[in-house]
């Protein structure tokens, strides 16, 4: 999706089929489960599943139309994975144009075959410096009470060695491409480092 898309409700656009629409983005949102490459652009969509818009279908159109160009990609596990198990995480605060809801996504990777050594506890990858402070950082602080609660799980969890929280640059984060549109080459790069592959594409 276009990093500078501006979808919102359309009011004063035509109402589109609202069944139909539904019966799009439905697939979409099953398909996402294994193409987190489309994950963002159908959480956007989705959106608009009460009201849909002539702007909305467009969308669901330029998605099916990316899936049909590329139908063998997605998540592929082979019988030979050693399983191991890695995190990445974003958010992205505020950002719906029609509610002010955060979008939030995040990928967890089981096995070798998705490019991921696991030598220890859980690692979750975060670009927020201020979120790796607060979660390791033992002091209350009044602006952020409303999630100390998670705060202490998490915080708890780094002390017990169940998990580890490392800084990734934004340009490295693989969970961008769940929360935010990005441009052509970035997000070309993000599908790769996800370890999607074309199961057409000759070995």
């Amino acid at each position: 999706m276009d990093p500078n898309h501006k979808l919102g409700e359309a009011k004063e656009e035509p109402v589109v089929d609202k069944r139909m629409y539904q019966r799009l983005v439905d697939r979409l949102i099953y398909l996402a489960h294994t193409r987190p490459n489309i994950g963002y652009s159908v959480s956007v969509i989705n959106q608009f599943m009460h009201d849909p818009r002539e702007p909305h279908l467009q969308v669901v159109y330029r998605v099916l139309h990316y899936l049909k160009g590329n139908p063998g990609k997605g998540i592929l596990f082979k019988k030979n994975n050693t399983l191991a198990l890695e995190a990445y995480t974003d958010a992205d605060y505020a950002s719906s144009l029609v509610d002010r809801r955060s979008t939030t996504g995040y990928c967890t990777f089981l096995g070798d075959d998705l490019r991921i050594k696991w030598d220890g506890p859980m690692k979750l990858y975060c670009d927020n410096k201020s979120a790796i402070n607060i979660a390791h950082n033992p002091i209350q602080h009044n602006r952020t009470k409303h999630i100390e609660i998670d705060r202490h799980f998490i915080k708890e969890k780094l002390e017990e060695g169940v998990m580890c929280m490392s800084y990734v640059p934004s340009e490295h984060q693989l969970a961008n491409i769940l929360t935010k549109g990005l441009n052509n080459s970035m997000f070309h790069d993000l599908v790769f480092k996800l370890g999607m592959e074309d199961i057409y594409s000759s070995a």
